[in-house]
């Protein structure tokens, strides 16, 4: 027998983790209150997106230059795992293998 099971059980919440009516009426007093603070942080940041998108949407990009084609990069040698699986590339492994091993 533990220390828990001799306190008395003290909280707001039944043992189905409900609400109790005395939480319902410690809350009551806050609620318009919190009402009213969520619609205003609501409000507030639904305004502040809108006049982001706004703000954002009137500017005017023309006067700067776009380029015509964006530079190539230099072709690269397929070097990729074709010729590695190949049985040519498969040999000349073998052979520098071989090579080193010798020499």
């Amino acid at each position: 027998m533990g220390i828990t099971d001799r306190l008395p059980r003290s909280t707001y919440y039944d043992k189905h983790y409900r609400q109790t009516a005395a939480l319902i009426r410690a809350r009551q007093p806050y609620l318009i209150r919190n009402i009213f603070t969520g619609l205003g942080l609501t409000v507030f940041t639904i305004s502040v997106y809108a006049w982001t998108i706004h703000a954002v949407a009137q500017d005017d990009f023309s006067d700067i230059p776009i380029p015509d084609a964006l530079p190539q990069a230099a072709h690269t040698p397929h070097v990729g795992f074709d010729r590695a699986a190949s049985e040519q590339g498969l040999n000349e492994r073998k052979e520098a293998a071989v090579e080193r091993a010798k020499g």
